[in-house]
């Protein structure tokens, strides 16, 4: 009997690999492949469990016929949402949230590495200089959440002690409208006042997935918006925000600082400017590491094959023409 297979590309520990042969190697054939391989065995799988580094030619991949549905290992999903496979009949399911506390995590390192002048105090420290410099804080300030979906209700819920007023802004605002009832946020906004955030908050987060209608969202018009000596920290994806831009209002002194664990282009060259700014906290793409990262996707991706193979919907099946889970499907990892 030819068995349907299940293929996989993120790294598996070996314990983690017997978990999914364990569970469902009876049912499926079970291939575990990698970046340099990936693009060969994708037309393999009927199920594709993990996140591609490298070029896929989805469009062949579509018109063979036989994947049926990719499990991204990963929140964001331009990595899999070529045109093609939106219009295909394969579902999509991806992390959304899975990650929100370890993202909250890296927001709070970024901003409050920013207000204490971390990077100021660390360039002293190589020098070996003792030397007390200003410092900000968040206490009294206003924060806006610009994508109020699993990662940005968890920054809020992590920074509501420490800061009086929060407002958030998202496609689906009434969908986070119990932390309003909770006193958690003050107000959800609609996608489309986002200058309404931008022109209240002192500190404005970013959590937006790259999709058509957030490419450069943060552009010249709304940095203009923000209040003088404003805060910006991205934790969503690189793209949302001009990169050139950024550099030239940091650079003029309207914005404060800014903390970016992504960036557009990614890896940030070594030319950029960005580089060298006392007022500039950059991290490589890391807020959702964590020892947990791979056996709590191992556990949504078994969870998720069961309901599969049930024919029921997908925990964080993805709308994809949106490109992230309705707020019905999104799963509350709380």
């Amino acid at each position: 009997m030819n068995l349907k297979k299940i293929v996989t590309c993120f790294p598996l520990a070996d314990s983690q690999i017997q978990r999914i042969v364990h569970e469902f190697g009876n049912r499926f054939e079970i291939v575990v492949s990698d970046q340099d391989r990936i693009a060969d065995d994708i037309f393999e799988a009927h199920i594709f469990c993990g996140h591609a580094k490298v070029p896929v030619d989805w469009p062949a991949v579509v018109q063979q016929g036989r994947l049926q549905w990719i499990q991204s290992s990963a929140a964001g999903l331009d990595h899999c949402l070529h045109p093609s496979v939106i219009e295909s009949q394969i579902l999509v399911s991806g992390c959304s949230g899975l990650f929100s506390r370890q993202v909250a995590e890296q927001s709070m390192a970024l901003l409050m590495g920013l207000m204490r002048r971390m990077p100021v105090f660390f360039r002293a420290q190589q020098l070996k200089e003792f030397v007390r410099r200003p410092t900000d804080n968040l206490f009294g300030k206003t924060v806006g959440i610009i994508g109020f979906g699993g990662n940005g209700q968890r920054i809020a819920k992590t920074l509501r002690p420490l800061t009086d007023r929060i407002l958030a802004t998202d496609c689906f605002p009434q969908a986070g409208k119990e932390l309003i009832d909770q006193g958690v946020v003050e107000a959800i906004y609609p996608a489309d006042e986002l200058e309404t955030i931008l022109s209240q908050a002192e500190v404005t987060i970013v959590t937006l997935p790259l999709s058509e209608m957030n490419e450069k969202l943060i552009s010249r018009e709304a940095f203009e918006v923000m209040k003088p000596g404003a805060y910006l920290i991205n934790v969503g994806r690189g793209s949302v925000i001009d990169t050139n831009y950024l550099v030239e209002f940091l650079e003029n002194g309207r914005l404060a600082g800014a903390g970016i664990d992504v960036v557009d282009p990614e890896p940030l060259p070594p030319e950029s400017r960005l580089w060298e700014m006392d007022n500039v906290i950059i991290s490589p793409h890391v807020g959702a590491q964590s020892p947990l990262r791979v056996p709590s996707t191992v556990e949504l991706f078994c969870k998720n094959v069961d309901l599969f193979e049930a024919g029921k919907s997908l925990l964080n099946e993805v709308d994809k023409k949106l490109g992230f889970p309705r707020p019905e499907n999104r799963v509350d990892w709380d």
